[in-house]
């Protein structure tokens, strides 16, 4: 954190300053995960927008691949952040992941939620059995 003063650690939108211009990585409350490059934000801590250039992409990973698809300017609400983090630019090409074709990867996107509710459903059914309480919803993340 150059731009700061010694000593100083900064928890509110002011954070941000060192890191415009920079291509980051931002998972989103939703799950959503966005990668482009920081061009502004403002300054009320719970409504820090953070305004990405035109070449931001949503990127969806499945197993051991990705796609990546097109999203143009992306304006987000701070309270909506949940993680923002620097892409190192020297190792960004050296990813231990394919990369595929966007349907396919939304097709096996699909396929993997699709197992994961069957499987949660039969967990959800035993742990009932068993005298649990198993009433959680989806949007009781955070």
């Amino acid at each position: 954190m150059d731009g700061f003063i010694p000593g100083q650690i900064f928890t509110t939108s002011a954070s941000l300053v060192d890191s415009v211009d920079k291509k980051l990585l931002v998972v989103l409350r939703d799950g959503r995960k966005l990668i482009g490059v920081l061009r502004s934000f403002d300054q009320f801590g719970m409504l820090a927008r953070n305004e990405f250039e035109n070449d931001t992409v949503e990127r969806i990973y499945v197993g051991d691949a990705y796609g990546d698809i097109p999203r143009g300017i992306f304006i987000i609400r701070g309270e909506n952040v949940v993680l923002l983090g620097e892409i190192d630019l020297d190792k960004e090409d050296i990813l231990p992941l394919r990369e595929k074709p966007i349907d396919e990867i939304l097709a096996e996107q699909r396929e993997e939620i699709e197992d994961r509710q069957k499987r949660d459903k039969l967990k959800n059914k035993m742990l009932h059995d068993r005298g649990f309480s198993v009433d959680f919803t989806e949007t009781d993340l955070y």
